[in-house]
């Protein structure tokens, strides 16, 4: 009986410093934030985006009004619910445009689409979101001391986006649609040159075009050779060290002797 009663005093207590803890009606708006600060100190991010959701209802235009929406998108961002900590910091930036955390805020925005960015298998909407945000942030912000950190997340993400499309360029080669694996991995190499799967890309580009050339009509197939030759040249250029350069000579050689091959049948039909 005596352990039930010190249960429920204690119990008593929690609710009662709990309570005390909360926004209540009648409170200033002082009081409020002070609360809301409260909670976020203590890392309650829920409780603290529900209370600074309150000040800045009630106290919008004032310089508290301000702190809370800052502290609103933070909340949000702690609790990892980016799309919504987003959609606050970008608040914040339309009513406070010439505030001191402006940069802080943009840099906030564009790292959560970053943290919102998928595997990339998946839809990559979110990762073109936090490239664009970090670029724009990049171009209004270009001495920050956020600039080399955005610069690794523009490359890991843009990585990840040549490889969907690398990805998608296996798959039409496998299943034997090389012309189609010829387009996908012609925008890794156009799109995102500086990526480790551009080398790659344009590699299998090349035997993509000799295998549609060899699987090819004989009246087309000059033409598709040369155009494994152009993405060799291309290869030249682009890297001329490249790891994969004694595989590039071989399908080189193979596509010039298919070249040949369908020229002097093409002479031969007259």
């Amino acid at each position: 009986m005596r352990t039930i009663i010190i249960l429920l005093v204690t119990a008593f207590v929690f609710v009662s410093c709990r309570s005390s803890d909360l926004i209540r009606p009648g409170d200033s708006l002082e009081v409020a934030f002070e609360k809301a600060m409260g909670q976020f100190e203590e890392e309650n991010w829920s409780d603290a985006a529900r209370a600074f959701e309150t000040v800045v209802s009630i106290g919008r235009g004032t310089d508290l009004g301000q702190d809370a929406q800052f502290y609103l998108a933070e909340s949000y961002f702690n609790n990892r619910r980016y799309l919504v900590a987003a959609s606050e910091y970008e608040r914040y930036a339309q009513f406070y445009p010439n505030s001191e955390r402006r940069q802080t805020v943009d840099f906030k925005k564009g790292l959560s689409y970053y943290n919102l960015s998928p595997r990339y298998q998946l839809d990559q909407t979110y990762t073109r979101r936090a490239i664009q945000n970090f670029r724009l942030f990049n171009s209004r912000y270009p001495d920050s001391e956020y600039r080399e950190e955005i610069g690794g997340y523009i490359s890991e993400m843009r990585s990840k986006l040549a490889r969907k499309h690398f990805s998608a360029a296996e798959f039409y080669h496998r299943t034997n649609r090389y012309n189609a694996a010829a387009v996908y991995y012609d925008i890794v190499i156009d799109q995102y040159p500086e990526t480790e799967w551009a080398e790659k890309a344009l590699v299998n580009q090349i035997e993509a075009y000799i295998l549609f050339a060899e699987n090819s009509v004989p009246q087309r197939q000059a033409e598709r050779f040369e155009k494994a030759l152009d993405s060799y040249s291309t290869y030249l250029q682009l890297f001329p060290r490249g790891e994969n350069r004694s595989r590039v000579e071989d399908l080189q050689d193979r596509a010039r002797r298919g070249l040949e091959r369908a020229q002097e049948r093409d002479l031969a039909r007259g």
